[in-house]
């Protein structure tokens, strides 16, 4: 398995990223695709994940409003479209795989490398 997640960058506050997953070596349509992000100094956290059936689940309610997640199985690629981004956004943020449903950070078990997302003016 193979997850490559890019679309990272610097965006100042209030802007909008979109973060791009593609995976390779699974049958897609099969697998949940989470979200993560990691900040320095904290532990790695939940954004949002979208099931094999098309589902999202939200790990925090800050996220609400702002970030949604998206799958197009044609192209075996999840998307995470950020938007009102913020300094506390900041972090390092990661795609990961695991079979059909949604659940928490530790019951994901392939990992992509991870992009870097800086909110800052």
């Amino acid at each position: 398995v193979q997850l490559q997640a890019s679309g990272g960058g610097l965006v100042q506050p209030g802007g909008s990223l979109r973060l791009s997953c593609a995976a390779s070596g699974i049958t897609f349509i099969n697998y949940a695709i989470g979200w993560f992000r990691q900040a320095p100094g904290k532990e790695r956290e939940g954004v949002l994940c979208i099931s094999s059936s098309g589902g999202s689940t939200y790990y925090t309610d800050s996220m609400k409003g702002r970030f949604t997640i998206s799958r197009d199985n044609a192209k075996n690629t999840v998307y995470l479209q950020m938007n009102g981004l913020k300094p506390e956004d900041t972090a390092v943020y990661y795609c990961a795989s695991r079979w059909r449903l949604c659940s928490g950070v530790s019951d994901f078990y392939s990992w992509g490398q991870g992009t870097q997302v800086t909110v800052s003016s």
